[in-house]
């Protein structure tokens, strides 16, 4: 899934949109992080226990709009932001959002192609070019034990 926060994908055409897609969760800080994170702020410096617990919920909030997507039938996401807030004193929403799309990569010789968009479409055409590998055939189970 490409996902961009530019309106367009270089080298691709939109040709589908399919709306706003997004991931959201809320999480609550346990006391045990709270704490030691106000520890560490009296000294300055990074918070390693807020820095991890808002990596992860980005990355739930990413896997969740992309699975979104994925349901409408999208390959791309564009115009994708974050979006953080405080809910109370101990509650933090995290949220991405985006636009659904369909793309097709350019290929050679069409305007706004790029090298990437005609790799894609070169490596497309040879693969659909390629015979479909065989099945190997089935092989017959194993013979029963003989019994004297």
């Amino acid at each position: 899934m490409l996902i961009v926060t530019s309106n367009e994908i270089p080298g691709h055409r939109i040709d589908a949109v399919f709306g706003e897609v997004m991931g959201l969760t809320v999480r609550s800080r346990d006391i045990g992080s709270q704490m030691m994170a106000g520890f560490r702020s009296l000294g300055g410096g990074e918070l390693p226990e807020m820095t991890k617990a808002l990596y992860e919920s980005r990355q739930e909030v990413m896997a969740r709009m992309v699975t979104e997507a994925q349901q409408r039938g999208a390959n791309a996401i564009v115009a994708m932001r974050f979006d953080t807030s405080e809910m109370g004193t101990n509650w933090t929403e995290v949220c991405a959002y985006g636009t659904a799309v369909y793309v097709l990569p350019l290929g050679e010789g069409e305007p706004g192609a790029t090298g990437q968009s005609i790799y894609l479409t070169t490596a497309a055409a040879q693969q659909a070019a390629q015979p479909a590998p065989s099945q190997p055939a089935p092989q017959a189970p194993p013979a029963p034990p003989q019994q004297f």
